[in-house]
């Protein structure tokens, strides 16, 4: 039969260090503004491009392209990562 192995099973499989808290809430502060830029920006493209017949050419494509997936990002990273960096740690399990 298998056995049922966790991770704290394996000594140092993800080995951790010290970080002071302060590097933690500036960190999140980073990915929070950055989150925020990149999610209303990107909005701002998207919506310009949809309005705006002379902005959908062939060439335009890939720039929305890019926008779509940099919005999506930004709007499934970004809170993850923001409130990982204010708990200081993972928070959504060992299966998350």
């Amino acid at each position: 039969t298998p056995q049922n192995m966790t991770v704290q099973d394996v000594p140092g499989a993800f080995p951790t260090v010290d970080v002071p808290d302060h590097a933690h809430y500036a960190i999140g502060v980073v990915i929070l503004i950055v989150g925020i830029t990149g999610t209303l920006g990107n909005f701002l493209v998207i919506y310009a491009f949809c309005r705006s017949r002379s902005l959908q050419t062939p060439a335009n494509i890939l720039i929305i392209n890019l926008a779509i997936s940099d919005f999506l990002m930004s709007i499934t990273q970004s809170p993850v990562f923001f409130t990982n960096s204010l708990h200081k740690r993972w928070i959504f399990g060992e299966k998350g």
